[in-house]
C-alpha cells in the first residue's frame, strides 16, 4: 500500500488536522458528499476534514482497493446516532501527496445529519470565513 494511503487511514478519521495537511497537495480538491461544491487548497481542505473526524464516530476503513495514483477506500462510520457507510476516492500527484479527496455516501439521512452538524461546526470556525469568500 502507498505510504501516504496508509498515513491518511490513521489520521483522517482522528481529525488530526496537522497530520492531514502533511499529505495534501498544496492545490488538493476535495468534492465533498454533502453539496456540490469543491474546497480547494490545503489549508481549507485539511480543515474541512479536521472537522469531520470530529463529527464521524464509531469510524473505520472497511476495505482498500488500489494501486498507482489511484485509490477507494470504503469506510463504516456513524453520524450521530445515524449508520453510514462511504468510500473515500484518493488520487494522488506525482509527488505522493493527495491531489483529488472526493467522498461519496450514504444513506440521504446520515449525509443530511453530516452537513448539519458540519455547517454547526464550521460556524464557529472563523477560518471558513476566509474560506467561504474563496469558493465564491
Amino acid at each position: 500500500m502507498h505510504p501516504t494511503i496508509e498515513k491518511m487511514m490513521e489520521v483522517v478519521a482522528k481529525g488530526e488536522e496537522t497530520a492531514i495537511h502533511e499529505i495534501l497537495a498544496e492545490d488538493v480538491r476535495f468534492l465533498p458528499p454533502t453539496y456540490w461544491a469543491t474546497w480547494t487548497g490545503r489549508d481549507a481542505v485539511a480543515a474541512v476534514l479536521g472537522h469531520v473526524g470530529a463529527v464521524f464516530s464509531d469510524f473505520h476503513y472497511r476495505r482498500v482497493m488500489g494501486e498507482g495514483n489511484d485509490w477507494a477506500l470504503e469506510f463504516q462510520c456513524k453520524v450521530g446516532e445515524l449508520d453510514a457507510v462511504g468510500v473515500d476516492l484518493i488520487t494522488l500527484g506525482e509527488d505522493g501527496l493527495i491531489a483529488q479527496f472526493e467522498v461519496v455516501m450514504r444513506p440521504y439521512k446520515s449525509v443530511g445529519a453530516l452537513r448539519e452538524a458540519m455547517n454547526a461546526r464550521v460556524m464557529t470556525d472563523a477560518r471558513f470565513l476566509k474560506f467561504r469568500e474563496a469558493l465564491s
